[in-house]
């Protein structure tokens, strides 16, 4: 067995796998890819809301709040605060007394349609605490952001940082989730119980 190693590792080939690329990794699905993101985040206990216009989005994030008791919710990045701003959404934007916050509204990178994961980095102001520390993690994207595979998600990372790349870059698949003890599934042991995103439609002009 160990000389048939060997003598494999000996033979040095340029394509030892030439049809490899050419395999599909998934199977082609019809759905659009907002709906598939849809359908996928909420498989893994997140919750997807469209918003047609920034309007919508202010009122189910106010909807959000007072279904979850909300009173400390934080944002850092300027986008995010702009459009927080432009409709007198209350929220912190420092990070006093952040030992108490109880929601990070943060952007991201892309949103993967086809595992229903968001990909964030720590190259946005937010950095990586607003989106782990905080119990619930509200995620702002837009409809350009949506992407069907993880590899068009790191295209536009690319894009947007060129050689300045972020040195961290994460997929949340839903809520962070540990079954270590007696095999019993737990949500938010390790980061946010709750994962909400809400999808926007892309600003004109």
């Amino acid at each position: 067995m160990l000389k048939k190693i060997r003598h494999a590792l000996l033979q040095k080939r340029e394509h030892p796998y030439p049809n490899f690329e050419e395999t599909a990794l998934h199977v082609d699905t019809a759905e659009p890819a907002d709906v598939l993101f849809a359908q996928r985040l909420t498989a893994v206990a997140g919750h997807f809301i469209y918003c047609e216009d920034e309007v919508s989005f202010i009122e189910g994030l106010l909807g959000l709040a007072e279904q979850e008791k909300l009173r400390r919710m934080y944002a850092w990045e300027p986008g995010v605060r702009q459009l927080l701003d432009n409709y007198e959404f209350p929220y912190f934007q420092t990070d006093k007394d952040f030992s108490e916050a109880e929601a990070g509204i943060t952007g991201c990178e892309a949103l993967i349609a086809r595992s229903g994961s968001v990909l964030v980095s720590n190259g946005s102001a937010a950095g990586r605490r607003l989106s782990i520390y905080p119990h619930i993690h509200i995620v702002v994207a837009y409809a350009s952001q949506l992407v069907m595979d993880i590899k068009d998600g790191l295209d536009l990372i690319r894009h947007r940082y060129g050689n300045d790349m972020p040195s961290s870059i994460s997929l949340v698949t839903g809520p962070s989730r540990t079954a270590d003890i007696e095999k019993t599934l737990v949500l938010g042991a390790h980061g946010p119980k709750s994962l909400y995103v809400f999808l926007l439609e892309d600003r004109l002009g």
